[in-house]
């Protein structure tokens, strides 16, 4: 592409053909929010630059971040755990005991099934305990996921078309940017049904946009339409 990219939806000529078409952005994206919540900084402007992945609004988020730190305490706790394994621990040492001394003759069977008992409890208890530790983990990561809702990034690499919002504005329902892809372009011909056929995916054309100083460029035949528009008489490449 030239350094100078054309604007999103200029006019363009394809010089194979010999016919006009619409040179436009490969994607275009309205940046929106799943959350209700106000502006807390916009990190771009319209004509900016941006990348995949890029920061580009974000939500007031105090509660969401309390919450994550509230919930990395629970997730750290594992004092419960540590108790109920020493608890199985000492009831096990205690059935082995009555066991052995159960043999000997020195305590009843009765109490051998006690600390037996005992021991099965313990068990449930830290079963119980590793299972609430569990819990939270799982509660941090979807506190995590709802801090992340709070901020918005960039779907691809692109420039910002237009900016709907400003810092300290409640958001709900809207975009608050547009986003376009300019590499690659998308080029649309529309083609009289006659020359059906003289196209193929993966042919080359030499595209000349109708700009002051912008060079013709190459393109590709990514997609041809399997039908005729009967209305039209023609086609879409």
């Amino acid at each position: 592409l030239p350094a100078a990219k054309p604007a999103a939806g200029s006019s363009a000529r394809a010089a194979r053909s010999g016919i006009s078409c619409l040179m436009g952005p490969e994607r275009v994206a309205d940046i929106g929010t799943q959350v209700v919540g106000v502006v807390s900084f916009i990190k771009v402007d319209s004509g900016d630059e941006v990348r995949a992945g890029q920061p580009l609004v974000g939500l007031r988020a105090e509660v969401e971040q309390a919450g994550v730190l509230a919930a990395e305490v629970r997730a750290r706790i594992d004092a419960d755990e540590r108790a109920a394994e020493a608890n199985l621990s000492l009831a096990r040492q205690r059935l082995e005991r009555s066991v052995q001394l159960e043999k000997q003759g020195f305590v009843s069977h009765q109490a051998s099934e006690q600390a037996r008992a005992e021991e099965a409890v313990a068990a449930q208890k830290l079963e119980q305990a590793r299972g609430q530790k569990l819990v939270s983990q799982r509660e941090l990561g979807v506190v995590r996921a709802q801090l992340a809702q709070r901020t918005l990034h960039s779907p691809f690499d692109g420039i910002v078309v237009e900016r709907f919002v400003n810092t300290g504005e409640r958001v709900e329902d809207k975009p608050l940017l547009r986003v376009a892809m300019l590499d690659p372009l998308r080029v649309e011909l529309v083609l009289p049904a006659s020359r059906y056929g003289s196209l193929r995916e993966g042919d080359s054309l030499a595209v000349q946009p109708e700009l002051p100083g912008v060079a013709a460029v190459q393109a590709r035949v990514t997609r041809i339409d399997k039908m005729i528009d009967g209305a039209s008489n023609t086609f879409r490449a």
